[in-house]
């Protein structure tokens, strides 16, 4: 009897414990298919306009309006497309493309080496003030940029230096958001015993900097390089407001020149051009990234490590 009492409550106890664990099971796989479902819906809504752009671009003047926008034409015109678009208006858009290269390397270049020395110091130095500084930081980091382009306008045109490269590469060097993931990254990639070590050596600071701490911030940098290069490169109300020669225009201004054409009497309408051009703008981008998300993973793979 004995024996009896005590394996009835255990054999119980095991039935609770599987049906609790079924009942978990099937709450998990019911959490996996919605988010499963959320995530398809949240990659649609990102690749449809890439969709759009991609098959758009594959179609004449006259096929973008005889057809379905997410189905391709009869006639396959990407190749033309593309020969027409760097030949349109005697080659301007390759004078936009370097344009463009040209404030991307200098503009988001510069502002991210910048924000790497300025983190690190801020975050390796300690001098009076510091936390003033963290304000100031934090303060611009929530200024959106539009709210500085008036102001920014008028001191440039009091300088003189509107409607030149100066006035779209200087602003695009100041990064607040870059300095604050740097100041953050430093903090925590660049061990002190490690810097210590270097000065002890004998190495000056900014030796210490590139030699030793350059390659521990490599995957913040990299992230600060693309965010930088992605605001610089889509960069559209400061080069419209700066800019009036069309020979200074970046890839945005000047492609949205081309798109205004149909609206102006006696314009010429070339959509076909316009949706090609968007889509050669686009292709450097996606090729940046993928070329450098190595670093991202090496970043998290560091940070899980440390974590």
């Amino acid at each position: 009897m004995a024996t009896t009492s005590m394996t009835e409550p255990t054999a119980s106890g095991v039935s609770a414990h599987r049906a609790l664990t079924v009942r978990r099971q099937a709450q998990r796989r019911g959490k996996s298919v919605m988010l499963t479902a959320l995530t398809g819906l949240v990659l649609i809504y990102a690749l449809l306009p890439l969709a759009w752009l991609v098959i758009n671009a594959t179609k004449t003047q006259q096929g973008l309006f005889d057809s379905f926008g997410l189905a391709p034409a009869a006639d396959f015109a990407l190749f033309s497309n593309i020969a027409d678009t760097f030949t349109y208006d005697n080659g301007i858009f390759t004078r936009w493309l370097l344009n463009t290269l040209l404030y991307v390397a200098l503009g988001a270049g510069g502002a991210t080496l910048l924000a790497a020395l300025a983190g690190y110091g801020l975050a390796k130095f300690e001098f009076p003030g510091k936390k003033a500084v963290f304000a100031v930081v934090i303060g611009a980091v929530a200024v959106p940029g539009t709210a500085l382009a008036v102001p920014t306008f008028l001191m440039f045109s009091s300088l003189g230096l509107t409607n030149t490269p100066w006035a779209i590469i200087i602003p695009s060097l100041v990064s607040p958001f870059g300095l604050y993931l740097m100041w953050t990254f430093a903090n925590d990639a660049v061990p002190n015993e490690l810097i210590e070590s270097a000065r002890v050596d004998g190495a000056g600071e900014f030796r210490t900097f590139f030699s030793v701490s350059a390659p521990l911030l490599a995957p913040g940098t990299v992230t600060v390089l693309l965010f930088n290069v992605v605001a610089t490169w889509n960069n559209y109300f400061l080069p419209l407001i700066m800019l009036k020669d069309q020979n200074w225009y970046p890839l945005t201004i000047g492609l949205n020149s081309w798109n205004k054409q149909a609206a102006t009497a006696g314009g010429e309408t070339v959509f076909n051009l316009v949706i090609t051009g968007s889509l050669l703008t686009i292709v450097p981008l996606i090729a940046a990234f993928l070329m450098l998300q190595r670093y991202w993973q090496s970043g998290l793979a560091n940070g899980s490590v440390k974590g």
